[in-house]
């Protein structure tokens, strides 16, 4: 009885829908996503190609090194380990792959940042936000990542924009959640206390809870650039150059020793840019 009137219910075309809607979005914003397409996809050739490319290997490394003794503190053991791990790379021949990567983590993480602070702003100021961003965070961060991207390679084609894309919106969460978390816990008597002295909304807001909530939210953009590391493989299903598609290939051709090797390098450069992120937290956390 039960199964007759499940069957008796006709299926719901949410493929059907789906399609037409990401096919009127193409349509209906190829004005937009065609010029993103050719200069921006023209901006991160030239920034991983033209512009990394050209430091010498020797010059970077040493240029995180000394970026990353003074983020911890004057301590060497994060400088001698970026000094080891760049090298490691340089030396398993994934340079150019290496600043591929780092392209799409800094673009990713920076348009995440750009988007995700004043997003958690207005959480943190209106309930009526929060209520209707809070579930559409829920959805962005509990759908499986490969699901992105569809609609990057509708929008965008192949490459590393869409690559770009897809790390946009898997990251961007953490930084919406932490930053409305961060003002949201600034202490009541800090905020009276700047009402009291006449402060406008404004400088209230730069002066007082965003100092505050820095430590927050620098969590939060942690977690955002870990996040736009982790999509560095899936992204390279669509064709977005860097480590991933070597381990992508590695992987199609199962071919276990080149695998592993990109690998490490992938974790290498996490490990890196996880130290210095944290760094970066602790030291606002201590101010």
């Amino acid at each position: 009885m039960s199964n007759y009137m499940f069957n008796i219910i006709p299926k719901i075309p949410v493929a059907d829908w789906a399609t037409w809607f990401v096919d009127w979005l193409t349509d209906a914003f190829a004005f937009l996503f065609d010029p993103i397409k050719e200069h921006f996809g023209y901006f991160m050739k030239y920034m991983s190609e033209e512009l990394l490319m050209s430091i010498p290997p020797i010059v970077f490394i040493l240029l995180v090194a000394i970026l990353a003794f003074f983020l911890s503190g004057r301590k060497f053991g994060l400088a001698a380990f970026s000094i080891v791990g760049l090298w490691f790379i340089y030396n398993q021949g994934y340079w150019e792959e290496l600043m591929s990567t780092v392209t799409l983590v800094i673009l990713a993480s920076l348009l995440s940042v750009i988007i995700g602070v004043p997003i958690g702003i207005l959480m943190s100021k209106s309930k009526v936000a929060s209520a209707i961003i809070t579930p559409i965070l829920d959805f962005m961060q509990t759908m499986p990542a490969f699901v992105y991207l569809i609609p990057a390679v509708a929008f965008f084609g192949i490459g590393m924009v869409p690559g770009v894309f897809a790390s946009l919106i898997f990251a961007t969460p953490p930084t919406v959640r932490f930053t409305n978390l961060g003002i949201r816990q600034v202490s009541n008597e800090l905020v009276e206390a700047s009402d009291a002295f006449g402060s406008t909304g404004w400088q209230k807001l730069f002066k007082v809870e965003l100092p505050m909530a820095k430590s927050t939210i620098m969590a939060g953009i942690n977690q955002t650039v870990m996040l736009s590391l982790s999509m560095v493989v899936i992204a390279s299903m669509i064709g977005a150059p860097g480590l991933g598609r070597e381990v992508l290939s590695a992987l199609q051709r199962s071919q276990v020793g080149p695998g592993f090797a990109s690998g490490v390098a992938i974790v290498i450069l996490a490990i890196i840019i996880d130290r210095m992120t944290q760094s970066i937290s602790k030291k606002a956390k201590a101010k």
